[in-house]
């Protein structure tokens, strides 16, 4: 991935985000993908879904949504009204259906209805970008491509002094030369379940946190004494 206006790697930063892997590690080491899936044709359904939704709406919704439509053949031949009224309840419904109705349909006209594993085909299907493609070839096929950068990651990232960048893929750059690839998938995931468990947006319970040590808390007061 090339790099255009990102910070580059100090010492001080890549110091930073060994300590910040290995604290990770200890604090979730079983952390995984909290959606619920049966192969990477649920889990790319389930991560379109997931934009501006909690994932467990998701993991509401999609039960009824893999039961009508268990392939991508039956996704693409689904009625648009179907789809939008099983996943209504996720939000921007009509823009979601008409990217799983899309994403079936390239699925099964461009690769047969195999999955492919790389980004640029990824991409290429609707409603798919870096972070969804990043997320199923890395839970699915154990592929880094990347890592997936969603606001938990965003703002932690940045709270930690990983990154200073507010735009997705400009973060995703930061951490990929930052993060042995090794780490790419995993870190994701810990740091969405950190993000959930201790360092929540309103009220981050530092004192408790495994990172406090490494962290910059960037845009943070200062800790009471």
């Amino acid at each position: 991935m090339a790099r255009s206006g990102c910070i580059v790697p100090n010492d001080e930063t890549r110091s930073r985000a060994k300590k910040v892997v290995r604290g990770l590690k200890r604090a979730y080491p079983d952390a995984e993908c909290a959606l619920h899936h049966d192969g990477p044709f649920q889990l790319l359904a389930a991560t379109i879904l997931s934009a501006q939704c909690t994932d467990e709406r998701v993991n509401m919704v999609t039960p009824a949504l893999f039961e009508k439509f268990p392939t991508a053949e039956k996704l693409a031949g689904g009625r648009i009204r179907d789809i939008e009224r099983i996943v209504k309840s996720t939000g921007f419904f009509r823009a979601k259906a008409k990217s799983l109705k899309g994403m079936a349909r390239g699925l099964v006209r461009d690769h047969g209805g195999e999955f492919p594993q790389n980004v640029e085909d990824l991409i290429r299907l609707p409603g798919v970008g870096r972070k969804t493609a990043n997320v199923v070839l890395g839970v699915c096929f154990g592929i880094a491509s990347g890592v997936v950068v969603d606001t938990h990651v965003k703002r932690i990232s940045n709270l930690l002094g990983l990154t200073t960048e507010a735009n997705p893929e400009k973060i995703e750059q930061d951490l990929v030369a930052l993060l042995p690839k090794k780490e790419w998938i995993e870190y994701s995931h810990r740091v969405i379940h950190h993000g959930r468990k201790i360092c929540i947006a309103r009220r981050p319970q530092c004192p408790e946190c495994p990172l406090l040590a490494c962290c910059q808390r960037v845009g943070l007061p200062p800790l009471e004494t």
